[in-house]
């Protein structure tokens, strides 16, 4: 069909293209490389490419009229192989691009060669690889020429027709790689014939295979034109693999796909790798009239150069349409012959045609543009669609489509293809087209299928053609219940299917439904459940919930609550229903529930025990609190004062007590033993008469005598563990069991001398905290004294224990003063002894030595005319000053400071007291004697408490810098620097 735009073009490439060698014969082309021959026995080469021709004259030394018979070039424009009819004789020449003279391939001498093959995967501009020759004998020869070698390496004969001998006029040939090894595809064409080989290994060894089969051919029996070219085979090729082929024979153009896959990769092969076949009649070419048939042929991607007269018909491959005619502007001299013949060059993706003195170029322009109208007009659909350009071609074919459905009335098929249109027809049109035949389904398709093709961009419309599709879905839904009352029960059901895929379609959909409106909707069409399921896709979970307690399905309930996003609040909200519908299960999921507050679900728990329960029956409540306390470590005084509270409404007390005795902040920091108010368990206890929790209650608020005494209306054990309990205060403790001696003596009802042997008795039991004389005052005061004789006397013996006791401990302790006070004058009598030449550990003068500047230390005592000094027991010995120098200049900022205060102070005494020569004070008191001695007791403690050169101040200087940092400069000084200049260095003289 005609486009807008003329696809192909003819322009004149060259008009006396021979160069006066004579009339062209014959041409070929490759790789912007035209190779023409001559009626005299030329062939001229014009490289486009580069601009440059030359020719070559085949004639030599022969006479007469020597035309080429044909000219063939191989894709990349290097390689030529050429034949020359001379008379009843022929030769076949070889040239290369780079030679000057061409090479006569002597063993096809007397051959005609009508047609070539070349190697297109492996030819390269230095070798030719594996080429086929075609005879018009019928043979096949294989060459191969290396240009570096000037001649060929080999000519093989492959194979001859026997049962039809005709010549070869087409020759093509296809490589694959098979793993290591290479397979061949190769079409040959006679008159009548189309032959197919293939095999794997060397081009010889395929053709030899066939000696043992048959060769496949297809036969198309017809008359050719009487010209030269009597049948043509032509490969389009595309990335150098050809995809298509034609036949140009005597009943029509024979056409197809050609296959080079992999399921030809058998040893013999399948000779059919011919695909989507099909034969263009002449007849179509007419319009009706006598068939006038091509002499030449072009292929195209889509498209037959046909020349047939003096004008090539542009014929459509697929629709068999001539879509084009090109005509041609020849020179004077050739309109009686006109156009000779066609060539293509696959490489460049142009088409020549030529005359006997001009060369014209037929180029294409987007040869693909108007093939989606070609394919859609085919009802190819999918083909054409893979050839629209743009979205708007696109929906010409889905309209096409839509509408060929729609008539054939299969709707959901129409609604599929109407979805994808986005600009040939409005949304309104397409939904009017169903609405007025009563499609509801097939729009609902329709909708369903736009969702799909929308961006997400169109929020919007995405959002009403959901709605609009939800309410077909509850339309459809309400429609098979009322048509079967019975289809919500059977499960293979048609409305069992719809649901299915109604609520498939709100989970897809729930981005971008409206919350609000779609729940309407399916509140308005009665849809509870998918209101729960949409509810819950959401996250709508408190409409959820409260549906599933409204059914009584506290389990599914649960459910819900225990999802992560599922806030908090809402488990404390359903509680109290949640626990009264199932208090088993709502309790497990709350001990299942690590993030509760237990105190938050105290209000539910409470209505819980408001309820009665059986006596065997597990309370719940006690449970949970049970889990929170001893597992979760809850430190909440709610939590604990409730637990209490319902261990003391049980009959058992058993429970309270362990409770009460379990100490639930032991071995925490600072943290009390119970957390539960004990006040308010007092008063609980109290209410439900819970006597011994009331007793243990008071003991551990420390009120022992209340204890005590509510112990004693109990049980008199109790009150006597409870008055045991005290030990860090005798005499509430004993008050405590004079407590109960008194209720035990004042309860005995049997004789009195039986009152007086259990009052004895008691005694015993209090570990001799009471004696008899604590319980006399407990007995009337007519008892005689004879009953209590053997408990007097016992005491009396007790009281005299106590005498001998307290005066072994008196000798004790006077003989240890006694030792205490020998020792005292050990010490005084202690001495040491010094050598006469020992030196001072500080200035290493000697420490005997007279005057000099340690003559006096300031505050200390004139011992002759030595002055004062410190000997230690490791044998280090120091003047006062130069220890308290050494110490000073050793210890840190704050000792230091002490030390120095303690010696001023001791200086400022030393001047108050003056000695005269007798001995006798002349100022001062005894008082400011007695100050000096403690000013230097604490200075002997500072400055004298270990040896400094053998304790820890001697271990502490291991740190110090040997330079310390006031020492820097002095240090900085003796640094032997370098010499300005080498002229300037002098040598010192060291003194020895």
């Amino acid at each position: 069909m005609e486009s807008s735009r003329n696809v192909f073009s003819v322009d004149l490439l060259e008009r006396h293209a021979t160069k006066g060698r004579g009339a062209i014969t014959c041409m070929a082309a490759g790789n912007d490389v035209i190779v023409l021959g001559t009626s005299r026995g030329w062939i001229i080469r014009h490289d486009f490419g580069v601009g440059d021709s030359y020719d070559i004259d085949l004639s030599v030394s022969r006479n007469g009229e020597q035309p080429v018979h044909r000219v063939f070039v191989d894709p990349g424009g290097s390689h030529c192989i050429a034949t020359v009819l001379s008379g009843g004789d022929s030769e076949t020449y070889y040239t290369h691009a780079k030679w000057s003279k061409p090479r006569i391939l002597s063993k096809l001498k007397g051959l005609i060669v009508n047609a070539v093959a070349w190697n297109r995967q492996l030819i390269t501009e230095a070798s030719t690889r594996e080429v086929i020759l075609g005879t018009d004998n019928g043979q096949l020869y294989e060459i191969s020429v290396d240009e570096k070698d000037k001649k060929e390496k080999y000519i093989k004969f492959l194979y001859e027709l026997t049962e039809v001998p005709e010549a070869f006029m087409g020759l093509q040939m296809e490589t694959t790689t098979v793993g290591n090894t290479t397979r061949y595809y190769v079409m040959a064409v006679t008159p009548t014939r189309l032959y197919s080989f293939t095999g794997m290994g060397l081009l010889d060894t395929v053709f030899a295979s066939y000696a043992d089969r048959a060769v496949r051919f297809m036969e198309l029996p017809g008359e050719i034109p009487n010209r030269q070219v009597l049948s043509e085979l032509h490969f389009f090729i595309k990335q150098r693999r050809a995809i298509y082929f034609a036949w140009l024979s005597g009943a029509g153009i024979y056409h197809g796909g050609l296959n080079f896959g992999a399921q030809h990769s058998s040893s013999n092969g399948d000779e059919n790798f011919v695909e989507n076949k099909g034969l263009l009649d002449y007849s179509k070419l007419s319009g009706g009239t006598e068939a006038v048939k091509p002499i030449s042929l072009a292929l195209s991607e889509f498209h037959f150069l046909l020349l047939i007269g003096d004008k090539v018909k542009v014929v459509n491959r697929i629709s068999e349409q001539i879509v084009e005619e090109l005509h041609f502007d020849h020179s004077s001299e050739s309109v009686s012959t006109g156009i000779i013949g066609l060539c293509s060059d696959a490489t460049a993706g142009l088409f020549y045609a030529y005359d006997q003195n001009s060369i014209f170029q037929v180029s294409v322009h987007d040869e693909g543009q108007g093939m989606w109208q070609v394919y859609l007009e085919m009802k190819d659909y999918i083909t054409a669609l893979a050839h629209c350009r743009d979205p708007f071609q696109k929906d010409q074919v889905y309209v096409v489509q839509a509408e060929a459905a729609f008539s054939a009335k299969d709707y959901f098929r129409a609604a599929s293809f109407y979805s994808k249109i986005n600009y040939a027809l409005s949304f309104e049109e397409i939904a009017l087209k169903f609405i007025s035949i009563g499609e509801q389904d097939a729009l609902r398709t329709f909708l369903l299928r736009k969702l799909d093709n929308l961006t997400k961009d169109d929020k919007s419309q995405i959002t009403m053609i959901a709605t609009w599709a939800t309410e077909l879905y509850l339309d459809k839904i309400n429609r098979l219940l009322l048509e079967d009352d019975t289809a919500s029960g059977n499960h293979n059901s048609e409305y069992q299917s719809i649901l299915k895929e109604f609520r498939a379609f709100l989970s897809d959909s729930k981005d971008v439904l409206d919350e609000v409106t779609t729940m309407k909707l399916l509140e308005s069409y009665g849809r509870v459940d998918e209101l729960v399921y949409f509810a819950n896709l959401k996250e709508q979970y408190e409409i959820v919930v409260h549906h599933y307690i409204q059914q009584g399905e506290a389990k599914k309930a649960l459910e819900v609550l225990q999802k992560p996003t599922v806030p908090v609040d809402l488990q404390y909200k359903f509680a109290p229903d949640l626990i009264m519908l199932d208090a088993y299960e709502t309790v497990e999921s709350w001990m299942a529930t690590s993030n509760l507050d237990p105190r938050r679900l105290i209000p539910a728990m409470m209505r819980y025990t408001s309820e009665p329960h059986a006596k065997n029956e597990t309370h719940e409540v006690i449970k949970y609190l049970e889990f929170c306390v001893h597992r979760l470590l809850n430190e909440d005084s709610g939590v604990h004062d409730l637990l209490l509270w319902l261990y003391a409404k049980q009959e058992d007390d058993g429970a309270l007590l362990r409770f009460l005795q379990c100490k639930f902040g032991k071995g925490r920091a600072n943290g009390p033993d119970f957390f539960y108010n004990p006040m308010y368990a007092l008063r609980v206890c109290l209410m439900e008469k819970r006597m011994r929790a009331c007793v243990h209650i008071y003991s551990m608020m420390s009120m022992h005598v209340e204890a005590v005494a509510l112990a004693l209306q109990v049980d008199t054990e109790l009150a006597m563990a409870e008055a045991d309990k005290v030990e860090d205060d005798e005499d509430l403790r004993k008050k405590l069991w004079l407590m109960v001696a008194k209720h035990v003596i004042e309860q005995e009802k049997g004789t009195k001398r039986e009152n007086i042997r259990k009052a004895i008795a008691f005694l015993k039991e209090t570990d001799g905290l009471l004696k008899i004389e604590d319980i006399l005052p407990f007995f009337p005061d007519f008892a005689l004294i004879d009953d209590f004789k053997e408990a007097i006397c016992s005491s009396l013996e007790d009281y005299n224990k106590q005498i001998e006791l307290l005066k072994e401990e008196m000798n004790d302790a006077t003989h240890g003063a006694d030792n205490i006070r020998n020792d005292i004058n050990g010490l005084a009598q202690r001495y040491a002894i010094i050598e006469r030449e020992e030196g001072c550990g500080v200035c290493r003068k000697k420490i005997l030595s007279v005057g000099g500047p340690h003559h006096m230390a300031r505050g200390y005592t004139s011992i002759g005319p030595t002055a004062p000094f410190y000997v230690f027991p490791c044998g280090h010995a120091f003047h006062a000053q130069c220890l308290i120098a050494h110490v000073t200049r050793c210890s840190n900022q704050a000792q230091a400071e002490y030390i120095l205060d303690l010696q001023k102070q001791l200086s400022l005494l030393s001047n108050e007291v003056k000695r005269d020569a007798n001995g006798t004070i002349e100022n001062g008191s005894i008082a400011s004697m007695t100050d000096a001695d403690k000013l230097r007791s604490q200075m002997d403690d500072a400055i004298a408490g270990e040896c400094p050169y053998c304790g820890e101040l001697m271990i502490r200087e291991i740190s110090l810098p040997f330079v310390l940092p006031e020492e820097a400069d002095y240090a900085a000084s003796w640094e032997i620097k370098p010499p300005q200049q080498l002229g300037m260095q002098k040598s010192l003289p060291i003194a020895i």
